[in-house]
């Protein structure tokens, strides 16, 4: 199996765990909350059914972005899991960050009246231990991936391309902090017998997952619009080029993110003069091959043979006035 691959089928196991984590805890948290009366466990239903809906989108964003390249969209689908990715961080956000804000609001203006918390503990218990394998299944891909590119696991996790691990480590992560909140809440409204606290905690429960939502949007946002690959693969790529017989100069070069295994190469590349046509062909597929050898998520290649700065001026120079 291709590196490529594996990473594809990591993705898919990562989400397809998440969500059925998700759904079953979104089940026993709203039970939990009907028979308790809290609002923070009411919240924590509404965070685990945006989980679910968000990883389901997840699932459609990495079976779209898998179709091969066709007739309509010759550069392949690989950037309309971005396009879905963008879709399950508006869906975290209206379905789980405005709920909780809005009950926490109610519950603070109206009050509430507090049930039996044990049902609620007991569940809060278990929802910790089904999101921390979530969050353990999440965590060992971005380490792998991390440590496969030699890349430190924090510089990794922020910059990378695969944002359908990113969304599930970060909702994994909120939802072990909002199940600390939810729990919170409970211990002080049964220790007070107030609901303020509660409220406070659906608050602050709807306020981590509009920090969520933010993040995953400015990342799928940036991808969309068009992200180069890094600065030190940059350099690593022109350095490939530049090892090619015949090629004496990167002239400009453009990198594009189109998806995690999906990266698109076109740069200007100034041949030697007395390059015959041959030589030249020769050199592009040469390093074509260099640099899927030496980066293999690079699926397209385009180099432009274009005069050097040196070449262009004295081609200038030999015009004719007026010319």
């Amino acid at each position: 199996m291709s590196d490529e691959k594996a990473g594809g089928g990591e993705s898919l196991f990562t989400v397809v765990v998440a969500a059925a984590a998700n759904l079953g805890i979104a089940v026993a948290k709203a039970v939990a909350g009907l028979i308790s009366g809290s609002s923070a466990m009411l919240s924590e239903a509404a965070h685990s059914v945006a989980d679910t809906v968000t990883e389901l989108m997840l699932l459609t964003a990495l079976k779209r972005s898998e179709k091969p390249a066709d007739d309509e969209h010759p550069l392949g689908y690989g950037p309309e899991r971005y396009v879905w990715a963008m879709l399950a961080s508006v869906a975290t956000f209206v379905g789980g960050a405005v709920f909780s804000v809005y009950d926490g609001i109610h519950t603070l203006a109206t009050g509430e009246e507090l049930g039996d918390p044990l049902v609620s503990y007991i569940v809060l218990g278990v929802a910790f231990l089904l999101e921390g394998y979530s969050l353990r299944t999440g965590l060992r891909q971005v380490r792998s991936e991390a440590a496969r590119l030699g890349a430190p696991t924090a510089h990794y996790f922020r910059f990378t391309p695969d944002t359908a691990v990113k969304a599930v480590v970060m909702e994994d992560s909120a939802a072990l902090a909002g199940l600390l909140l939810a729990a919170g809440g409970l211990l002080g409204g049964q220790l007070t017998g107030s609901g303020v606290w509660d409220g406070v905690a659906s608050i602050l429960i709807g306020a981590l997952l509009v920090y969520v939502a933010w993040v995953l949007g400015r990342s799928n946002a940036q991808l969309l619009i068009g992200r180069p690959v890094p600065q030190a693969m940059r350099a690593g790529i022109r350095e490939e080029l530049l090892s090619v017989p015949h090629i004496i100069d990167v002239l400009e070069l453009t990198t594009l993110i189109q998806g995690p295994t999906e990266i698109l190469i076109a740069a200007k590349i100034d041949f030697r003069d007395v390059s015959s046509a041959e030589q030249i062909e020769w050199a592009c597929e040469e390093a074509e091959e260099q640099l899927r050898e030496r980066y293999p998520s690079i699926r397209r290649v385009y180099l432009d043979p274009t005069p050097g700065l040196g070449r262009q001026r004295r081609a200038a120079g030999s015009r004719p006035p007026g010319g």
